[in-house]
């Protein structure tokens, strides 16, 4: 009889395992779609509380009260995180996963921040919990079009870096000619400090907290901002090429089993010529580049 209860307790236990799992991790039940809304709204509801409290005056009354409840967000999220690691099937997968790690860091400064009140700048860490709502709302496989993006990114990153080395050796020499031509007693102290502003004219941000007086100095701002704004448009467009030549890679990935044709977009489940059905999205393997591979 020890043993016969021994193992239906065993069998209860897994029982309430997947059943957490189910409302936990699933969202096509009503419970897991209740406990998504609540944890959406905890999460919106804390962070909101967090803005508010950075508004007010530091040790004022009314932050004090608002700590207390960031604390009792901070056992909920808590008792969440260890369920989780209760009901999962590999706690181990799932603490070392990249949502793992969010829902870890999400709650450990508000017990850092109590523990040692210096590390309280520590709690902006806390906005990691928004993104805890693309995990909720199932968004992550709308991300993987970043992938495209990332892909340009990581294709066209000889070409940016040999753009940042030009506009750093033209920053450079233009900062060094204006600290000639200025001097500190114009404001240009430094040829870093005349280096920072070539860098705001070169930008067109132009803060304006240091400006030449001289005719000539500013006849070499005037070059300088001409420059800047012809310089501006060279990453965009080496991105965009490498953009439209990984996007025009991935739709010619999509290839028709019937036909032959490719051109189809990448969530395309049926050949727009002849109307087939086509492999799906998690059957397509994106290739590497020769470049990237390299």
């Amino acid at each position: 009889m020890h043993i016969r209860d021994k193992f239906n307790q065993l069998l209860q236990n897994q029982a309430l395992k997947h059943k957490l799992y189910v409302i936990i991790f699933g969202t096509h039940t009503k419970a897991g779609r209740r406990f998504d809304l609540v944890l959406i709204i905890a999460i919106i509801v804390s962070l909101g509380l967090m803005f508010f409290d950075s508004t007010l005056p530091y040790n004022s009354a009314l932050s004090a009260k608002l700590r207390y409840i960031e604390l009792l967000f901070a056992l909920l999220f808590t008792a969440e995180y260890i369920v989780r690691l209760y009901c999962s099937p590999h706690p181990k997968a799932y603490a070392k996963s990249f949502y793992g790690v969010i829902d870890l860091l999400a709650i450990l400064p508000t017990y850092i921040a109590l523990l040692f009140p210096p590390a309280s700048f520590m709690a902006a860490i806390r906005l990691l919990r928004v993104m805890r709502i693309f995990r909720i709302l199932k968004l992550v496989r709308y991300l993987q079009d970043s992938n495209i993006l990332m892909r340009s990114l990581l294709m066209s990153r000889r070409k940016i870096f040999i753009f940042f080395s030009t506009v750093a050796i033209l920053v450079t020499i233009f900062g060094a000619l204006i600290y000639a031509i200025e001097g500190p007693h114009n404001g240009f102290t430094s040829i870093p400090q005349s280096i920072y502003w070539a860098i705001v004219t070169i930008t067109t941000v132009g803060y304006g907290d240091i400006v030449p007086q001289t005719a000539l100095g500013k006849a070499v701002a005037s070059l300088t901002m001409l420059l800047g704004y012809s310089i501006l448009a060279v990453p965009t467009g080496i991105i965009t090429a490498e953009l439209n030549n990984e996007m025009s890679a991935h739709r010619n990935l999509v290839k028709c089993p019937n036909c032959s044709r490719n051109g189809h977009e990448a969530d395309a489940l049926y050949c727009k010529h002849c109307g087939s059905e086509l492999a799906t999205p998690s059957e397509r393997v994106i290739p590497i580049d020769d470049e990237e591979s390299k």
